[in-house]
């Protein structure tokens, strides 16, 4: 039980997107010094994680949540809204830069996414956003691999790995089932090809 507790919170939600980008700056060359790569990746967590963290316990403090869980189709509607406009926000700032289109693609995928989800809550369908954020992140180096000249497949490989023990974790501490996993993930997986060949 405590490494289904680990596994969900190291790879929690609002901690991906920071992954995503140290894994994209690690394995994709691109002409960003050292120093403009810290700069982004500190906007990139405090957008994506200090954020979210801190609306999620102003929502907690006025009882608009019960637990930092959410874990109810009403609880959840509110944050992912605004992680919606947030993931839109970064994906408009990175678009608009030619050497950081890439970057776009993976916050306009995780906002599409997103909206999936919410819409998803209208047939009271609640989704593992774990599987999401890691689906959204294992699609967006699947299409990378295919766009640039570099040997994606072992970290494929190895994020679908990951998605499968994150999938354990969560259905092994009963926050979702086995069809909300299997949702979250197939939505996450398809979005950046989705988005890529609709921008």
């Amino acid at each position: 039980m405590r490494v289904h507790k680990f596994i969900s919170v190291v790879f929690h939600p609002i901690v991906i997107p920071t992954i995503g980008m140290l894994l994209y700056f690690f394995l994709i060359p691109n002409n960003l010094n050292a120093d403009q790569r810290i700069v982004i990746l500190s906007f990139v967590f405090i957008t994506t994680y200090i954020l979210p963290l801190f609306i999620l316990i102003l929502f907690k403090k006025f009882k608009l949540i019960q637990s930092f869980k959410a874990e109810s189709i009403q609880e959840r509607k509110i944050p992912i809204g605004i992680m919606i406009l947030l993931f839109y926000f970064l994906g408009e700032i990175f678009n608009r830069v030619s050497n950081l289109s890439d970057i776009g693609l993976l916050f306009y995928a995780s906002s599409f996414g997103l909206v999936c989800v919410y819409v998803l809550f209208t047939f009271k369908i609640k989704t593992s956003i774990h599987l999401l954020s890691i689906g959204i992140t294992t699609g967006f180096f699947i299409k990378l691999n295919a766009l640039h000249n570099e040997n994606l497949i072992g970290i494929v490989a190895l994020l679908f790995l990951l998605s499968g023990l994150i999938a354990s974790a969560r259905l092994h501490l009963k926050a979702h089932t086995e069809k909300e996993v299997y949702i979250g993930f197939f939505i996450g997986l398809v979005s950046p090809i989705v988005l890529f060949y609709s921008l």
